[in-house]
């Protein structure tokens, strides 16, 4: 079973949609049969709205499921009701970042593109908080959460159960200097490191690769249960936009592929950042 709150509402809405869906009906005579509107049930279903035990057991005497799968979605629906740990953290954390969190945290494979910043789960402590003051209208409170939060954020990829992570930077990410040199150097030692874990691949998209698959960064994550579908996550200043759909999933997965092809090999990748840092150091 999915271990984040997010991860276990997004099961249960897959599994209610597909419940519908192999039964014939559509939301509005689910709704009719049940005195409910058929908007309470798309909110089940695209995990908008909350969903109660009670009304699991009158979903599935509707659908005429067993018992067991009954008890099964009863419990997604109360664990669903949990917080997870970075959610302690209020408004340091916005409600659209807390969704990615948490499926982020039930990742089994992880592919990101960055064109013009470290990725978040390799940054240091100064350089997000340089990010967050500089990018943000915060207050220190919150920067101080927010930053905490994407500290804790990285330990998920030295545990147990690390996911495969798969990172490409543009140039443009390496020696744009955020804060001052002495913050990018200790930045990079950090990539570098980072980039031998044993589960993290790191490549370097260099100024010289010509036109590349993609106009701005994105994130895709993948599941370790095929119930749960692969998705593509990008990020705004204020909001975010989840991808689900297969075609969506097939046009990224190519994009991340070309982006793979023309960026440099994870050694000539760790060289780059090598070089520049001694520009750093000098």
């Amino acid at each position: 079973m999915a271990g984040s709150p997010t991860a276990r509402r997004r099961r249960l809405s897959i599994e209610l949609k597909k419940l519908r869906e192999n039964s014939g009906h559509t939301c509005a005579q689910v709704g009719v049969a049940l005195d409910w509107s058929g908007s309470k049930v798309n909110r089940m279903e695209t995990g908008s709205g909350r969903v109660q035990p009670s009304d699991i057991d009158a979903l599935c005497r509707f659908y005429g499921t067993t018992d067991e799968l009954r008890e099964f979605l009863k419990s997604l629906a109360r664990q669903a009701k949990t917080r997870g740990w970075w959610q302690v953290h209020g408004a340091g954390v916005p409600e659209w970042f807390n969704i990615y969190i948490g499926l982020e945290q039930d990742a089994s494979t992880l592919r990101q593109y960055q064109c013009e910043l470290v990725p978040g789960l390799m940054q240091i402590d100064a350089y997000a908080r340089e990010l967050h003051t500089t990018g943000a209208h915060m207050s220190a409170e919150d920067i101080d959460r927010a930053v905490r939060v994407r500290m804790e954020r990285q330990s998920m990829l030295t545990g147990p159960d690390a996911p495969d992570a798969w990172f490409i930077m543009n140039e443009g990410a390496v020696r744009n200097v955020i804060g001052d040199r002495a913050l990018m150097r200790e930045q990079l030692e950090r990539v570098v490191d980072m980039a031998e874990l044993p589960t993290v691949t790191l490549q370097v998209l260099p100024f010289d690769s010509g036109t590349c698959p993609a106009t701005g960064s994105f994130t895709m994550l993948g599941f370790p249960a095929p119930e749960d579908p692969d998705l593509v996550y990008r990020d705004g200043i204020t909001d975010a936009v989840y991808l689900e759909g297969e075609h969506h999933v097939r046009d990224y997965t190519r994009a991340f592929d070309g982006l793979r092809a023309a960026a440099l090999s994870p050694q000539r990748s760790s060289q780059l950042i090598k070089s520049v840092l001694k520009e750093y150091a000098g």
